[in-house]
């Protein structure tokens, strides 16, 4: 029988040996950078560039594709190299290595079963970082446990309808809220040590011109599913990139109004774990450079 992917929600069940699916890959693992970062939340990668940073690993390829990603180089145009299983779990002895402080999995939904893989080759003795556009499926999530210990998700929409007017993935808030409720089961606290998580859940969400009600929805969800001790990331960095030209009410940066109506509704709940930004972090500097950049380690 045909090794048919249903790893992420598409549900492409392509045989990605022989053919490609929507997130453009193969069997093969790609990635595109592998760098320390220093723009996670502090937890993740510190509270100073000083600090020695996240491991992170830049999966290429993607399967959600906003409209207004701003790393599109890779998770839409396919930029990145492809490398061995084998070669995966020697990058994650490198940056462990290197002093990260953990291993940081960018977009890795579409490679989930090659990085288990990795992962029974080599698990190092940091935390590994599941960072995710939070379009999964729960049954994927499941095959995590014993392998990750921090999911760092986004909650990007609450509406079907916004959610496939710039992502195409209608069922994104369904399969979003599902896995973030067993992620939770799989790490039930939250164990914070020197400042930095060594497993737990943080849940983000980039807040979109015009779409505040959307925003308020998504936090109401998780005062009442995970209550106000979840660390929530509250992101004001959003730029339009890629295809947000095409949607003249995405087309420009939030107001300042509308990330305070946001913060206003945190305060309200109490929550107490979460994480704001400035107004200035919407900047495209602090968009690594795919195209030229160079990697920490070389694969």
């Amino acid at each position: 029988m045909e090794n048919l992917c249903e790893i992420c929600p598409r549900d492409c069940k392509v045989n990605r040996s022989k053919n490609l699916g929507y997130c453009r890959s193969s069997e093969k693992v790609k990635i595109s950078m592998v760098m320390l970062h220093h723009f996670e939340e502090p937890i993740i990668s510190g509270e100073n560039e000083t600090d020695n940073g996240s491991g992170t690993i830049f999966f290429s390829n993607c399967s959600l594709k906003c409209c207004y990603c701003q790393n599109s180089e890779i998770s839409a145009d396919g930029l990145g190299k492809e490398i061995t299983i084998q070669k995966l779990a020697e990058i994650f002895k490198e940056l462990e290595k290197k002093g990260a402080y953990n291993i940081n999995l960018v977009t890795p939904t579409h490679f989930a079963s090659q990085i288990i893989e990795a992962l029974k080759i080599y698990k190092p003795n940091i935390p590994i970082v599941w960072n995710t556009s939070g379009y999964e499926k729960p049954e994927t999530i499941k095959k995590l446990a014993g392998f990750v210990d921090v999911f760092l998700t986004d909650f990007k929409y609450f509406s079907p309808e916004i959610a496939e007017k710039y992502s195409r993935a209608k069922n994104y808030p369904e399969m979003c809220k599902a896995s973030i409720l067993e992620m939770r089961k799989i790490v039930p606290d939250d164990k914070i040590e020197n400042g930095l998580m060594k497993s737990g859940l943080i849940v983000r969400h980039l807040v979109l011109p015009n779409q505040t009600n959307d925003s308020l929805n998504v936090i109401d969800w998780v005062n009442n599913n995970l209550g106000n001790k979840t660390y929530f990331s509250l992101m004001a960095q959003y730029v339009p990139m890629a295809k947000a030209k095409d949607y003249p009410e995405i087309n420009r940066k939030i107001k300042p109004i509308e990330y305070k109506i946001l913060i206003k509704k945190l305060n309200e709940l109490n929550f107490t774990n979460a994480y704001l930004q400035d107004y200035d972090s919407a900047n495209t500097a602090y968009t690594p450079n795919f195209a030229n950049g160079k990697s920490i380690v070389e694969f």
